[in-house]
């Protein structure tokens, strides 16, 4: 069986996206499998006329975990992987994603949905908070302000200048996890460390200066275990499917707060997803493998 491997894309996080398909594809063949290589940005006329194909949509951010790609690859009848456009929208929005996780009690931190005239007025802009786009990933769009700190107001005004709303968060201070999830299942935790009196923000995700330590080294196995349980209630929670990967901070008093759940986490070389999943003994190939099974699966296809 084939399998379609679409990276690229439109979205700010598009260099991310082709690293994460080249690893993927990269992988799928050293599994045994045939790949074919497309980018979205060109055209969907690659997805016409498929037969015996998975799609893997290794995409990220907009038109890539926002249910755009997933309709259009629904619409033609197709097996992929990932969640299905519904989920995918809710879980690209973070204060759908919000709202809909404070229904089941799970603890998040104090917020606020603002545009730029009320978020200057707003009481939480008066204490250590987070500024985040609703729609995005990949810590794009994600401005911590902190009150001992001159408020940089060019950086606040590029938020909004890339959506009209965002997300005014209390800034919970602590140590930063986050747990993927596998066919419903947690992979072991990732405990993040950034650089030293600096953020865990997009140049320092991806420019190799902050550890990414699994095990997780300074949290207790009864917090991991807290937090592999929380990720798979929210998993399924949020009708995630196959794959996903829960962020989550925990205070200074032990308390498991939520940030938001990723749909298609990045698959590079040095991504937290597939570190995660080499300490549970899977390599690239062996991901792959599941993740085509899972398709499979769930789309009720033969090993044709």
């Amino acid at each position: 069986m084939k399998i379609l491997v679409l990276g690229g894309g439109i979205s700010p996080e598009r260099q991310v996206s082709l690293r994460s398909a080249t690893a993927v594809a990269d992988a799928g063949r050293q599994a045994g499998f045939e790949i074919i290589e497309a980018d979205p940005a060109d055209g969907l006329d690659v997805l016409d006329g498929l037969k015996d194909t998975l799609v893997f949509p290794i995409l990220h951010g907009k038109n890539g975990e926002d249910g755009v790609i997933q309709k259009e690859i629904e619409a033609r009848g197709l097996p992929y992987l990932g969640s299905d456009s519904a989920a995918s929208i809710a879980c690209f929005d973070k204060w759908t994603t919000r709202l809909e996780l404070l229904q089941i009690n799970i603890l998040m931190a104090e917020a606020a949905l603002v545009d730029e005239k009320s978020y200057q007025s707003h009481p939480l802009n008066k204490v250590h908070h987070v500024l985040k786009i609703v729609h995005g990933g990949s810590s794009i769009g994600t401005l911590v302000v902190r009150q001992d700190e001159a408020q940089d107001e060019q950086a606040v005004s590029e938020i909004f200048a890339m959506e009209d709303k965002a997300v005014l968060e209390k800034l919970i201070e602590g140590t930063e996890i986050t747990v993927p999830v596998l066919d419903g299942k947690a992979l072991p935790v990732i405990e993040i460390v950034p650089p030293q009196d600096e953020e865990f923000d997009y140049d320092n995700k991806y420019n190799g200066r902050t550890q990414e330590l699994v095990p997780a080294k300074s949290v207790s196995q009864e917090i991991q275990a807290q937090a592999r349980g929380l990720a798979e209630q929210i998993n399924t929670a949020m009708g995630a499917r196959h794959l996903s990967r829960v962020d989550m901070m925990i205070d200074k008093q032990g308390s498991l707060f939520v940030l938001e759940i990723n749909t298609m986490p990045g698959m590079t070389t040095g991504s937290l997803y597939p570190k995660s999943a080499a300490a549970a003994g899977l390599s690239m190939a062996d991901l792959v493998k599941r993740f085509a099974d899972l398709v499979k699966r769930d789309f009720r296809l033969g090993d044709g």
